[in-house]
């Protein structure tokens, strides 16, 4: 090997291969070339042998002459090497048990069940010579699969678990344990699924296990346009690709919505009067009469009549006794504020098998109330434990306050009052936006015994009062047993003005009559801070709706191409697609999406596509260059040339559909 050399004024101190006194070590190998692969000393004083070539040679040599058997004693130190005597093998790796080269060319396995005639103990040959490879045949049995082919009869070993009975190598009872196949929303035809499905009758098949939604699995909503790198070097007129389109953030947002409403599920619900397509959206099957007196129930349906989403409450159990309490429900239309739900309609029905009342009212998907936003629940054996969670901030807690106030003043500018403002019936629809829910039905519940309405309003104040403090407090409606404890952990983590709001909401009424427009004057700087707050969120989606501006009239201008190009037929002409203004029309598709480089590859330019196709709407007269595919017509147009082809080609389609509908 190469030798390295160093100079001796580097070297600090000898820590290499030491000198040899009274010895001669020029056969011997260096241990530095060993461990190191080089000695850094080969140059400065040692001794040692540094060619490994020549070290292996020499240990040939002495290995050959100690392994040479001599005639006689005295011929032993004479006969040095002889070519003719045999390879040195030690006898301790002769003895020890390993494989042999032979065991590479040894025959395969065969099982006894395949092969037919081999014996259990029969040793493997290869050549006439026994392997190396099988020791102790006989002493081993052979592994035999059972029920391997599929023609003979399968036999059900013994399982755990007794209702899925399965074997290793037959899964064909496993399969007829599984369920059916899955619900499948687009069959126009559901009346075998509800046949099937009128079997279980009672509220627990409304929960059943083996529900389908539409999507089997959640949709990678992170996957429909991924925003590309922002870019810092563009020119004032230059734009990148995702500044066409909204945030991804608000996109995944209503693309969640939407999907939750379109969410339909295979369950035994039945169809209302001009509701159908129910689908329950409570999340534990657990009675819970605490709030009306009732049982209720949430499903989410479509109106047949309009076609709209909406929420259907349903209280289970209730016999209505007097026809003037439903029309109760007619004055809350009068309520139009965007901190209360809307209410449009109640009915009662006994399609669910009992006497229910069910009210109507607006749908907003993946809402959730106060209680599940801020106090998750995990059901135990005892009952229900909820979870600590940390401080609701003041500035969330204000923007609370301020959303309610407003609900409770619209409601009792109508001579109404709320009478449900709790926790769990205010729900939250987007972030840090709420709404007073499940308004109206304790005045159909409880119209026999009604009460004046400055009475209720009272307990509106006090009721919002004590949601604001268990809010602040982290303690649940249910366990705020102590409200003195509860205002000094308030007074401790908030404001002196906030404490004060939340003791006037929570002091009864003296002499002075309260009401909610004191109220709002007392809290008006942080009206006109909420009211801020809303403005700059307009502002932002104004902005993000900009950016889908040119959405829609790309939109139609591609459904108008796609309707003319490549079209197979039309007035029994087969050519029509490719005769006249509608040639013009597809060189001016091949312009747009199939352009090419100088190379022959495709250019996927999205910001040409948009350009052309706006440019194309407005009917602007820069003159384009339309070649086509075999370079041997070229035309020289303008966008409105193309706008006004594009029209009249259109209008002659829509003219020839049925009955004359249709158009973008």
């Amino acid at each position: 090997m190469a030798a390295r050399g160093y100079q001796n004024n580097d070297l600090r101190r000898q820590v290499g291969s030491p000198k040899p006194k009274g010895r001669d070590h020029k056969d011997t190998l260096c241990r530095n070339i060993l461990i190191y692969g080089h000695c850094r000393y080969e140059n400065s004083g040692c001794t040692f042998n540094h060619d490994q070539g020549k070290n292996s040679s020499a240990a040939n040599a002495n290995n050959n002459t100690a392994n040479a058997t001599p005639n006689t004693p005295s011929e032993a130190p004479k006969k040095t090497l002889n070519v003719e005597s045999p390879s040195f093998t030690p006898s301790s790796i002769a003895k020890k048990p390993t494989f042999s080269s032979q065991a590479l060319s040894a025959a395969p396995f065969t099982p006894r069940a395949s092969s037919g005639g081999a014996s259990t103990g029969a040793t493997l040959q290869h050549n006439g010579e026994p392997s190396v490879f099988n020791p102790n045949a006989a002493a081993v049995p052979e592994f035999t699969p059972q029920n391997y082919g599929l023609s003979t009869t399968t036999t059900t070993p013994v399982s755990q678990d007794a209702s899925i009975a399965y074997d290793t190598f037959s899964m064909g009872t496993v399969g007829q344990a599984m369920p059916a196949a899955p619900y499948n929303p687009y069959v126009e035809d559901h009346s075998a699924a509800a046949a099937a499905a009128a079997l279980g009758a009672t509220n627990q098949a409304f929960f059943q296990q083996n529900a389908y939604a539409t999507h089997t699995q959640p949709l990678l909503h992170h996957l429909y346009f991924p925003a590309g790198p922002h870019k810092e070097d563009l020119l004032p007129y230059q734009r990148t690709s995702h500044d066409f389109f909204m945030s991804e953030k608000l996109r995944q947002d209503l693309q969640k919505k939407a999907e939750a409403a379109r969410q339909v599920i295979n369950t035994s619900l039945p169809q209302l009067d001009n509701f159908h397509s129910l689908v329950a959206l409570d999340t534990t099957n657990r009675k819970n009469a605490n709030m009306f007196g009732y049982p209720s129930w949430v499903y989410k349906a479509v109106d047949g009549k309009t076609g709209h989403i909406r929420c259907l409450r349903r209280l289970e159990g209730f016999r209505l006794s007097n026809e003037h309490a439903i029309r109760t429900v007619k004055e809350w239309r009068r309520v139009d504020c965007g901190g209360v739900v809307p209410i449009f309609d109640a009915f009662t029905t006994r399609a669910f098998g009992d006497s229910s009342i069910v009210f109507v009212q607006e749908y907003f998907p993946l809402s959730k109330t106060l209680l599940e936003l801020h106090f998750p629940n995990q059901s135990t054996g005892h009952g229900v434990r909820y979870k600590q969670q940390s401080l609701v901030t003041e500035n969330v807690l204000w923007g609370y306050i301020t959303q309610i106030a407003n609900a409770l003043k619209a409601i009792h500018s109508a001579n109404l009052a709320a009478r449900c403002v709790d926790l769990g019936k205010i729900i939250s629809t987007d972030k840090n936006r709420i709404r007073l829910n499940a308004c109206s039905i304790l005045d159909v519940v409880q119209f026999e015994a009604r009460r004046p309405v400055q009475d209720l309003q009272q307990e509106d104040l006090l009721q919002f009062g004590r949601a604001v403090l268990s809010l602040a407090s982290l303690t649940p409606p249910s366990l705020l047993t102590n409200p003195n404890a509860a205002m000094e952990h308030l007074s401790r983590h908030y404001s002196v003005e906030l404490r004060d709001t939340v003791l006037w909401l929570l002091t009864p009424q003296q002499q002075q009559v309260k009401n909610i427009d004191e109220f709002v004057r007392g809290i008006a700087t942080h009206f006109v801070t909420s009211f801020d707050q809303s403005l700059h969120q307009a502002d932002t989606l104004r902005s993000e709706l900009a950016t889908s501006l040119e959405n829609g009239r790309i939109a139609r201008l591609m459904m108008k191409l796609a309707t003319i190009n490549e079209r197979p037929e039309f007035n029994g002409d087969t050519e029509w697609a490719e005769n006249g203004e509608r040639y013009t029309l597809k060189l001016f598709r091949d312009y747009v999406f199939h352009q090419v480089d100088a190379n022959g590859h495709p250019v996927v330019d999205i910001g040409h596509m948009i350009s052309c196709l706006n440019k194309l709407d407005a009917g602007v007269d820069e003159r384009i260059c339309l070649t086509s595919r075999d370079d041997q017509t070229v035309f020289i147009v303008t966008y409105k040339s193309v706008r006004d082809q594009l029209r009249a080609v259109f209008t002659d389609l829509t003219r020839a559909s049925k009955g004359g509908r249709g158009g973008l």
